[in-house]
């Protein structure tokens, strides 16, 4: 019986800037559905990796592949249409317009309608922006402007505009940055939410959230695999607590996240 594909597959993939070896043969492979995180103390190469991915940086050495496709040519406009979404560090909403005017924009662009903000003209448009967001939770906040939005909530319109693009790998990068606690829960409940049809990767700095949401972590370290496994091996490996705190009090690192 032949094994179903991977929804992502980086083989031996690699980018370097002159003698730095940003991202040195990462192997990564995620089956579809996956919830996996992409961890790792500053400068390990996470936030390249990404962009190889995305298609935003061209890797120097290697192959990406999502699903049955060698995508390792493509450019980033091109991957996006293949169904690889993302959600950025730093906020890209429209703030002067209306929660309802930033998806309605998304979704045309999706579907390659033209632009307009005025719902009523566009009622199939409007339906599928009305799904999105109840999905993430931002139903009864439609007319509110992008900008009076917290910060929690900004991060829930986000995933809403990646979501508009029909994903089938959904890239996070930091989700969480800045969130108090309250809002921290909620973006986890949300991504939890997700549809099982889309693969989901995440860069994330807190371990707390890592470990509510993935099913499997990979540990990047100098631009290269550390580990990969679950949040268990993860917990028990020196390996990662020397990465992460070097050989000093390594048991402070994950605790209280059992």
């Amino acid at each position: 019986m032949t094994a179903a594909p991977s929804a992502l597959e980086l083989r031996s993939v690699s980018r370097h800037f002159g003698a730095l070896r940003a991202v040195d043969e990462v192997d990564l492979t995620l089956p579809a559905g996956a919830r996996h995180a992409l961890i790792g103390p500053n400068g390990a190469g996470k936030s390249t990796l990404f962009r190889l991915i995305t298609g935003t940086l061209r890797v120097t050495a290697g192959a990406v592949w999502l699903g049955e496709q060698d995508i390792t040519g493509q450019r980033e406009f091109r991957r996006a249409r293949l169904g690889i979404s993302q959600t950025l560090q730093h906020s890209s909403l429209f703030l002067p317009l209306t929660v309802e005017q930033n998806a309605m924009l998304a979704a045309q662009q999706w579907r390659g309608t033209p632009w307009s903000l005025l719902p009523r003209r566009q009622p199939a448009a409007r339906e599928r922006v009305a799904e999105l967001l109840g999905s993430v939770g931002l139903g009864a906040r439609a007319a509110v402007t992008a900008g009076a939005l917290s910060h929690g909530e900004r991060r829930q319109l986000e995933i809403a505009l990646a979501l508009a693009c029909e994903p089938r790998l959904l890239l996070l990068d930091e989700p969480a940055a800045g969130m108090a606690g309250a809002e921290r829960e909620r973006l986890v409940e949300l991504i939890r939410a997700l549809p099982s049809s889309v693969t989901v990767l995440i860069v994330e700095h807190d371990l707390d959230v890592v470990f509510q949401l993935a099913s499997a972590i990979t540990v990047l370290h100098l631009g290269r695999v550390l580990l990969t496994g679950s949040p268990s091996d993860v917990r028990a490996s020196a390996a990662v607590r020397e990465a992460y705190l070097g050989t000093a009090n390594r048991e402070e690192l994950f605790v209280g996240e059992a």
